[in-house]
């Protein structure tokens, strides 16, 4: 061996030994894994707090917010923790009070009808963005990311004399137009102020943006080469969407409609806003109701129903468990 190798031999083993150790010793492992345990149990803790609280107020069967505990009492028996729940969806005299199932059907109706219609315009649209190139395309893309940049809320006053402005149509197209008064325009009022389809209109026309930038990005990670092959054999352009693409986007068309559905079952404020007769109310507005004007006599009847509530929540995340992660992870690999 060569002094100019030994040398080098000696050099590499001082500066090995000068630099620190990066093998951590079993009592800073213990520490690290102490205060990482330590962060997340109180983070779980602080989620499932309310959760629990509200559980303890739905079981409990004095139904006050004045008696509520974390620990329900006066608890005997089974029947004892269903009290607020058969008073919420069972008991007749409280059922004219708060029609609870009504409220419910009407989110339903809301929710997936809603859904149906953004996944319909967003998949076209998204589409259309990405595969076609036509004049003013860019100007639409960057149109609809613009609009979207403002939430629904600064447009609550708009939004409520636009559907005002849909209900008063029905009187005024056969006033100003006569010779269209053989029509029945009284259908419009469906699409007006106090109805589930003006609620639907808003949440479908306030939802396309964001959903389409999503969906288009999606699409384009779909190689082209699939439509040329499909041209080639002859597809048009519809059949070469529903025959190849729309499997394709099936992950993300999944992440959307979840998202889509939570966002309008969940919604309060512009439901709020637009229904205005207890008949017509979804089931979050319905709640609100419970602790509106009696905060304290019906708080228990208040978290049962918010425990029904979210159920269908619950029921949809699992059953779509897979599929969203897929659509999640394949989006974030692709994009």
């Amino acid at each position: 061996m060569s002094s100019r190798t030994r040398t080098n031999t000696r050099t590499r083993t001082e500066e090995e030994r000068d630099q620190p150790s990066m093998i951590a010793s079993p009592r800073e492992r213990l520490f690290g894994t102490t205060w990482r345990m330590i962060l997340v149990l109180l983070a779980t803790g602080f989620a499932l707090l309310p959760v629990v609280f509200v559980v303890s107020s739905a079981i409990n069967p004095e139904g006050t917010l004045t008696t509520q505990t974390l620990l329900p009492s006066g608890v005997e028996n089974l029947s004892d923790m269903t009290v607020n729940f058969r008073k919420l969806m069972f008991d007749a005299e409280s059922l004219e009070v708060f029609p609870f199932w009504n409220w419910v059907i009407n989110s339903v109706i809301v929710s997936v009808t809603s859904t149906a219609l953004i996944l319909l315009s967003t998949i076209l649209s998204a589409y259309a963005f990405s595969r076609f190139r036509f004049y003013g395309r860019k100007t639409l893309l960057l149109g609809v990311m613009l609009l979207q940049a403002f939430p629904n809320l600064l447009a609550m006053v708009a939004i409520f004399l636009i559907l005002l402005e849909i209900g008063r149509l029905s009187t005024a197209i056969p006033q100003v137009l006569p010779f269209l008064s053989f029509i029945d325009w009284s259908f419009l009022n469906m699409f007006g102020l106090n109805a589930l389809g003006g609620l639907i209109l808003v949440y479908v026309a306030g939802s396309a943006g964001l959903n389409t930038w999503l969906m288009k990005g999606f699409l384009d990670t779909i190689p082209r080469e699939i439509d040329e092959s499909a041209k080639v054999d002859g597809a048009t352009a519809w059949q070469t969407f529903w025959m190849l693409i729309f499997p394709l986007a099936r992950p993300m068309i999944v992440v959307i409609g979840v998202i889509a559905f939570i966002a309008t079952f969940n919604d309060f404020v512009l439901a709020r806003i637009i229904l205005r007769d207890k008949e017509n109310w979804t089931v979050m507005v319905g709640l609100y109701s419970f602790i509106n004007v009696q905060f304290n006599k019906d708080w228990g009847m208040f978290a049962a129903g918010a425990l029904v509530a979210g159920t269908p929540i619950v029921i949809l995340y699992l059953l779509l468990q897979d599929q969203l992660a897929r659509g999640l992870t394949t989006g974030a690999v692709k994009g």
